[in-house]
């Protein structure tokens, strides 16, 4: 099964000059999700993960499966004010502005091994700022974990020295 046939380009989203890929009809495919998973889930053998971070908001749908493929817990991070307990914060530039991300402060204990999931590897602007948050927080990146990298766009450089897997590079 060929993933990419299951994203679907959407021109001028969220602005103009944005060529976007829309993960929906692979969501909506049950035998194309499952493969997905399947996919991702494979970059992580032998691998000790405690928690598995689903950036908002889109990394959400499949972090919260690889976490409980793992049986292990999911933390989300979101944009401001989103969380309903204590914070901290991390901005970013991304391709088309620039934004904040958040975590709860008690997401991550000191030492936990942590899978970072993001649909999009782009210019790497989100993935750096929820490292920073991992970091601060006394977490270990065991892995970045993407559903699809733009390559293009050189996001790797944002978090080089970090184990990074794409299901799908374009």
């Amino acid at each position: 099964m060929q993933l990419v046939n299951y994203i679907r380009d959407i021109q001028g989203f969220p602005k103009e000059g944005i060529l976007f890929k829309d993960i929906t009809p692979l969501l909506i495919n049950p035998k194309a999700r499952k493969e997905c998973l399947e996919i991702l889930v494979s970059s992580l053998k032998d691998k000790k993960i405690d928690k598995v971070i689903g950036v908002e908001s889109r990394g959400f749908f499949f972090g919260m499966l690889i976490a409980q493929e793992l049986n292990v817990g999911f933390v989300p991070v979101r944009k401001p004010n989103k969380l309903p307990y204590n914070t901290i914060s991390a901005s970013y530039e991304l391709e088309y502005g620039s934004d904040t991300l958040e975590i709860h402060t008690d997401a991550i204990c000191k030492g936990d091994r942590v899978l970072i999931h993001d649909d999009v590897l782009a210019t790497g602007g989100t993935a750096k700022a929820v490292c920073e948050l991992v970091e601060q927080l006394g977490g270990e990146i065991v892995q970045f974990n993407f559903l699809m990298e733009l390559s293009f766009l050189n996001g790797r450089d944002q978090i080089k020295g970090y184990d990074i897997f794409a299901a799908i590079t374009y």
